[in-house]
């Protein structure tokens, strides 16, 4: 992996500002990078950065939290099992365009004489705003501003507001706003999914070729339109809506103009100069999975009504205070870093766009930001995201758990179609079914089951939410540790340990191999969960219990099925390497050359057949280091920093979730500088591109990972068992990083310096933790100060494949300790 050292961003164009991301200037070959970074939505609805004119674009894209359509998925050859649905996020109908003509001359920028451009995405108020100045082909200078905005506050609500005016001349103006559905035969905002030389990219959303969207409703009611569509295979449901006003002391008339793919409603303005003309457009999105149309049409007027009821200004006052409560409960403060905390900013801010107004649906890899991913949820969701909500936005954090829970019963059917007993969860789904064709690299990560389970328990941990649990949430509980006994097995050769055969860990380079450690280390901490929740149920709640035994007929035996099977798990150990190998044959391997891969045959997965990278020692992504951050408690220090070592020379960062682990362990075991350069180059993934796929949307779980860099890396802080611990190891160089955490209803600061730290109660009564071994109890109005002395070793250098290779045993075996750029500085 190519580290980041030094501020990535071109910073004559994105000049640093804590609080917003500023573009200075246009750049028409920047424009997907763009449209991503500057995207705006709540976690239901969101519109990509595109320019309000709606010409010239790089990927035109509204998007609807879980609005799909569906398709068979032909397998060149059949068997028993595969995923037979495929699941893709639909582009909504576009109601952002505003289009404006002076004197019947379009104002398209990548063609126009730009005198000056300059947009901003400011994280205090959640607006877009834009600022251009024209001089149209006749010599008129043209000032346009506008302002767009997603409610955090109404889910179904978006508001833009466009003004032009006339600097030194009179002029014809024309403002055309639509809703227009690009799906009319080939899916435009689609074709451009394919990077340069129409290479084959997994990462990207499938194309439609035929039409998805069908026509079932248009409506004009003076300077309201609504358009109506249902999808063709899934047939779900979207109504659009858009209401206008417009201000302005020159005279001017309106026209109106529907059909099935196309809603506009004109303004012809007699422009005078220094007379501003100022449209307001009110826009909402409903959706349903069975709703008709004409009912969801009613909603979308009755939100539109509701909107027209509180001012603009209300409107935007109402977005602050939002943030503004959302920013004592997440921001992250680094002092005397202005470009890092610019950068987590804006990373905060895209976990408040993802996720926010969900309410009860997924998170999707790219949230609502773009098609990235074909707006599937995956276990990302659960490892890199819940930790940042359940420890700043519980509500949040328990509506996505819901949402797992709602999938419970396709769960189940999928793991009887896979032979399985309980429930399995699937890899990549919008709808509940397992979406992947490629099973080596996803249905086989049984893991997600244990993801799930993890982020459910550490929920319950933070929040002390056991109503949630005891309510219905333990059933995914004790159906993944159904599956989890189910899927093991005992040998029978005298080796009384429990095996897991045939799975596929985080790592997709390597797949479907036996005894995955992730796999199992997390298998075992689901049946231990599931049996500690079952026996707490039936303590505190026996009438639940009952229940809970009735509705999954439980049986007397398998809880202790299930603690014997935890007890006995295997975790594969080889003592001559002196680390945990990935798996059971993963030690057997030839190490890949990773040192003398050239760039551009990266990321591998591009550029060799899937057989090719199996047969390596090679890592997509963090896999046995992952691990080692979920369940430290389970290894030594001393096993956690050789197993970093080993894997850290294998690792390639393909994987955006492979950065933000590999910090938090290098901080944990000692690499600091190392640390620090893991949590830049994840920092900056899609500020900087440096994946060269930010044009398909954010990383969602990239950014959540930033949030977990920060809090568990440099913060030190672990959870383990739902214990607060703190081990704080700053870079070098840094003077203070603050952070909140919400434990049991408190909301703690922690401010983290060099050489103290400090608990201050800001919400809520009191809080124990443990700072360096040390229990402390922190009260409102008495904030507690504990020195830190000394932040353990602090190791130089990267461990590379020549390193591993060069500490070979006579016989083959390896040893860790002896790689020789390995120094402890005093």
């Amino acid at each position: 992996m190519n580290l980041i050292t030094a501020d990535p961003v071109d910073r004559n164009r994105f000049p640093v500002d804590e609080w917003a991301l500023v573009e200075t200037g246009f750049d028409a070959g920047k424009q997907g990078h763009n449209e991503t970074l500057f995207a705006v939505g709540n976690g239901y609805l969101g519109m990509r950065g595109n320019l309000d004119e709606g010409r010239d674009g790089h990927a035109y894209g509204t998007f609807i939290n879980g609005f799909h359509e569906t398709w068979p998925i032909q397998h060149a050859e059949e068997a028993f099992g595969f995923a037979r649905v495929g699941q893709t996020i639909v582009n909504a109908p576009d109601a952002k365009i505003i289009r404006l003509y002076v004197d019947d001359e379009p104002f398209v920028l990548t063609e126009a004489d730009i005198l000056r451009h300059s947009r901003r995405l400011d994280f205090a108020d959640g607006v877009l705003t834009r600022e251009v100045e024209w001089r149209t082909p006749s010599g008129k200078r043209v000032l346009i501003r506008s302002r767009r905005m997603v409610s955090l506050t109404d889910r179904h609500l978006a508001i833009i507001e466009y003004e032009v005016e006339m600097l030194d001349s009179e002029a014809s103006i024309l403002l055309s706003s639509q809703i227009l559905n690009r799906q009319d035969g080939v899916d435009e905002y689609q074709v451009n999914l394919l990077p340069e030389g129409g290479a084959f990219d997994p990462r990207k959303a499938e194309s439609f070729r035929d039409r998805v969207l069908q026509p079932r409703l248009k409506r004009v009611v003076g300077s309201r339109y609504l358009l109506g569509y249902s999808t063709t295979n899934s047939q779900m449901t979207i109504a659009c809506g858009i209401e206008h006003d417009l201000d302005t002391d020159n005279e001017w008339d309106a026209t109106s103009h529907i059909e099935d793919d196309l809603a506009k409603h004109v303004y012809r303005v007699k422009a005078k100069p220094g007379r501003p003309v100022r449209l307001v457009k009110h826009i909402t999105y409903h959706t349903a999975r069975a709703v008709p149309v004409r009912e969801l049409a009613d909603r979308c007027s009755r939100t539109l009504d509701r909107a027209r009821e509180t001012s603009l200004p209300e409107h935007f006052r109402k977005q602050r205070d939002w943030l503004a409560d959302y920013w004592h409960r997440s921001d992250v403060e680094i002092e005397d870093q202005p470009v890092i905390q610019q950068a987590v900013r804006w990373n905060l801010f895209q976990l408040a766009q993802s996720t926010a107004r969900t309410d009860g649906g997924g998170i999707a890899a790219k949230g609502v930001s773009g098609s990235g991913y074909g707006g599937h949820y995956f276990w990302d969701t659960e490892v890199y995201v819940l930790p940042f909500l359940s420890y700043t936005a519980p509500v949040v954090a328990r509506n996505a758990l819901r949402f797992r829970q709602s999938m419970l019963e396709p769960a189940r059917a999928r793991a009887a179609e896979l032979n399985q007993r309980g429930a399995l969860f699937p890899w990549r789904t919008i709808n509940g079914q397992e979406s992947s064709a490629y099973y080596a690299a996803s249905t086989a990560q049984y893991h997600i089951d244990a993801d799930i389970s993890y982020a459910l328990m550490q929920y319950v941990a933070a929040t002390g939410d056991s109503d949630f649990l005891n309510r219905g949430a333990i059933d995914i509980l004790v159906e993944t540790a159904r599956m989890w006994a189910d899927l093991g097995f005992w040998r029978s050769n005298g080796d009384d340990n429990f095996h897991i055969h045939g799975v596929t860990g985080p790592d997709e380079y390597t797949t479907v191999v036996n005894d995955n450690l992730y796999t199992n280390v997390m298998a075992r901490a689901n049946l231990r969960s599931a049996v500690h929740a079952v026996e707490s149920l039936r303590a505190v709640d026996p009438a639940a219990y009952e229940l809970m035994v009735a509705r999954l007929d439980l049986q007397d035996d398998e809880l202790s099925e299930w603690t014997h099977a935890a007890a006995r798990m295997h975790i594969p150990f080889d003592e001559r390497a002196g680390i945990h190998p990935q798996d059971a044959a993963f030690l057997e391997k030839e190490l890949w050359d990773l040192e003398n891969t050239p760039p551009s045959k990266r990321p591998l997965l591009l550029h060799y057949h899937p057989l090719v990278i199996y047969r390596f020692q090679v890592l997509k992504q963090a896999d046995v280091v992952l691990a080692l951050h979920l369940q430290g408690h389970e290894f030594t220090m001393a096993q956690k920093r050789s197993d970093f070592e080993y894997y850290e020379a294998l690792t390639t960062g393909d994987s955006t979730l492979s950065a933000v682990v590999q910090s938090i362990i290098a901080a944990e075991v000692g690499y600091h500088d190392l640390a620090l350069k893991y949590f830049m180059s994840a920092l900056f993934v899609d500020l900087a591109d440096l994946h060269r796929n930010t044009s398909d949307g954010i990383h969602v779980a990239s950014t959540g990972g930033v949030w977990s860099a920060l809090v568990y890396g440099f913060g030190g802080m672990r959870d383990h068992g739902g214990r607060i611990t703190f081990e704080p190891r700053l870079p070098e160089g840094w003077t203070r990083v603050s952070f909140h955490i919400t434990l049991l209803g408190t909301r703690v600061r922690v401010d983290v310096a060099q050489d103290a730290l400090t608990l201050t109660v800001e919400t809520g009564d009191s809080a124990t933790v443990s700072v360096r071994g040390r229990t402390v109890r922190v009260t409102a109005g008495a904030p507690v100060t504990v020195g830190l002395d000394g932040q353990g070793p602090r190791l130089t250098g990267t461990p590379t494949t020549s390193d591993i290779e060069g500490s070979r045993r006579a016989d083959g075996s390896l040893v860790t300790a002896s790689i020789p750029r390995i120094t402890v500085n005093p």
